[in-house]
């Protein structure tokens, strides 16, 4: 199964979207000097957790969804 999303943001639950751009601030805030723009986050749909990806897209587990970055950008 690979990785599939639209890419309107409505496809999305913006709750995840919004924990994907607080993920995506406090990094940035607390890494300045990384300007590599990460393709997206890798969230996990019940927790809220997640982790910015940045080389490649990952392999997600059955509760996780990748947000691209287009999208947290947009938030």
């Amino acid at each position: 199964m690979g990785v599939s999303y639209s890419s309107g943001s409505s496809a999305f639950d913006p709750s995840l979207v919004a924990a994907a751009r607080a993920i995506y601030d406090t990094f940035y805030q607390v890494h300045p000097e990384v300007v590599e723009r990460p393709l997206g986050a890798a969230m996990n749909r019940f927790t809220y957790r997640g982790k910015l990806i940045f080389t490649r897209l990952p392999a997600l587990l059955p509760q996780e969804c990748f947000i691209p970055f287009e999208v947290i950008d947009r938030a």
